[in-house]
């Protein structure tokens, strides 16, 4: 099972950013994903999260209405379109299933 997130980097406040989550080792389509963030020295926190058919999503309150989270199940990929994006953004993003976690993508937000 693999996870790889991708799409991280360096963007001004207010910028937007792409991530992208590459997936294989699972059925992907059968399977709820979502993204979480963590700062160094401190817990990995919820961001995003979407049901296997992409019907129902769910968002931290602190990203709704700037973040999307959407998927494509032929492409077995995950993606965090993130807009509006602020300092305390600067974290690193890694897409999860039933407990497991990839390999991150790290943001930074800064002018």
């Amino acid at each position: 099972v693999q996870f790889v997130a991708s799409g991280g980097g360096l963007v001004q406040p207010g910028g937007s950013l792409r991530l992208s989550c590459a997936t294989s080792g699972i059925d992907f389509s059968r399977y709820n994903m979502a993204w979480y963030r963590q700062a160094p020295g401190k817990e990995r926190k919820f961001v995003a999260s979407i049901s296997w058919s992409g019907g129902s999503t769910a968002y931290a309150d602190s990203v709704k209405g700037r973040f999307t989270i959407s998927r494509n199940n032929a492409q077995k990929m995950v993606f965090l379109y993130m807009n509006s994006m602020r300092a305390e953004n600067t974290e690193v993003y890694y897409c999860s299933t039933g407990g497991r976690f990839g390999s991150g993508t790290q943001v930074t937000v800064s002018s």
